[in-house]
């Protein structure tokens, strides 16, 4: 959380080395930014197999299962547009500025997943903001306009929904792969493998699919950002699952998984290696990184116990959702109030770079003391 925060506040800075950005379309190269987005896939397919297993246990029911995943897909989407959408808004066809739109559509967003209270005593109070925070929502879909470029007027483009658009699409496709097969030890890694192979026959031009079906028809594109998750489903299995397996055995199947796919990763690198293209070597060079740097944390965290040095970022892991929306409703709020000071001031170099520093840790001191106040967001 801490380094998307950054990155993408660094990316209004100028004079920095090209390693400090995300690498460009046309480039056959990846930086340390184009990790952000896959280590984000990754966590959703590390947490899958324990949602589920903690849910079932509390409700066995299969149909409610799939209504929570599909209402939990819906809210990042419905997240992820509204992001996406907010500087496409048309001002004179929705008689509001974009900046006020979209922090509308933020705030109905925050009142409607906000976590409710254990305390009865407040109880209807949290029910009358959900109902007040899906009002919102919905006036803001309702009203907004923008103009296509052919002068028209269009609704909403779900054609990129952003970032939590995106891990959406993923999250409900790799469900529809891991429920129906999770019984079965071996099936994660084996869907692994096909959405691997998919998405090197799609980027050798083998296959056509991405691209030519919308999202929701297809939530599987290329198979690149399916493949991220159920890997994590995999790396899950190996270290945190159920079984006998000592943990020297554990690290060693989970050390032999990364060592593999980053040696794969190695071998299809002549399909070229990019994050925007979703190339195989791109997906599985983030996923032997994902790995490791997994077994470093759960090795510190899990196996020795040392979390003290983390509580800081604590919040940002436990309130995730608020977190990543507070940098967006700062800028939007700054564009509304015309404060442009520091976006002028600090953004060259050494400047910029300790700007977006500055504002990662305010974001996530913002995120402790919301959280400690108990504002939740739970989707």
């Amino acid at each position: 959380m801490m380094v998307m925060i950054f990155v993408n506040d660094l990316a209004e800075v100028h004079g920095l080395p090209w390693w400090t950005y995300h690498a460009h379309a046309q480039q056959d190269v990846m930086t340390y930014v184009d990790l952000v987005f896959p280590f984000f896939l990754f966590i959703v397919g590390m947490s899958m197999p324990l949602a589920i297993e903690r849910r079932l246990e509390h409700n066995p029911s299969q149909l409610a299962l799939w209504r929570h995943i599909g209402l939990r897909a819906l809210g990042l989407l419905v997240l992820g547009l509204i992001l996406a959408n907010g500087e496409k808004g048309d001002p004179t066809r929705m008689g509001i500025s974009q900046a006020t739109w979209t922090l509308l559509g933020l705030a109905g967003a925050i009142l409607f997943w906000l976590a409710p209270s254990r305390d009865a005593r407040f109880r209807n109070i949290y029910r009358g903001l959900r109902v007040a925070g899906l009002l919102m929502l919905v006036t803001v879909f309702a009203i907004f306009r923008r103009t296509t470029a052919a002068g028209g007027v269009a609704w909403i483009d779900g054609s990129y929904p952003e970032i939590l658009g995106l891990i959406a699409y993923t999250y409900l496709a790799v469900a529809l792969l891991y429920l129906p097969t999770r019984r079965w030890s071996w099936s994660p890694l084996a869907w692994f493998a096909v959405l691997t192979a998919l998405c090197a026959l799609e980027t050798s031009h083998v296959l056509a699919i991405a691209g030519t079906l919308p999202l929701y028809v297809w939530p599987f594109n290329s198979g690149a950002w399916a493949s991220i998750t159920m890997a994590g489903i995999v790396t899950s299995g190996i270290l945190l699952g159920r079984g006998d397996a000592t943990l020297r055995r554990r690290m060693w199947l989970a050390f032999a998984f990364a060592v593999t796919t980053l040696a794969a990763a190695w071998l299809l690198a002549p399909l070229g290696i990019s994050k925007i293209r979703a190339t195989p070597t791109w997906c599985l060079a983030s996923v032997g990184s994902s790995v490791l740097a997994f077994m470093l944390l759960y090795w510190i965290c899990d196996v020795r116990a040392k979390t003290a040095w983390a509580r800081f970022v604590e919040s940002a892991g436990g309130n995730t959702l608020l977190t990543y929306l507070l940098p967006d409703i700062y800028y939007y709020l700054a564009a509304l109030s015309g404060f442009t000071y520091l976006g002028h001031h600090y953004n060259e170099s050494g400047s910029g770079v300790m700007r977006a520093v500055v504002f990662t840790f305010a974001i996530v001191l913002i995120s402790a003391g919301l959280t400690k106040a108990r504002v939740r967001l739970q989707l």
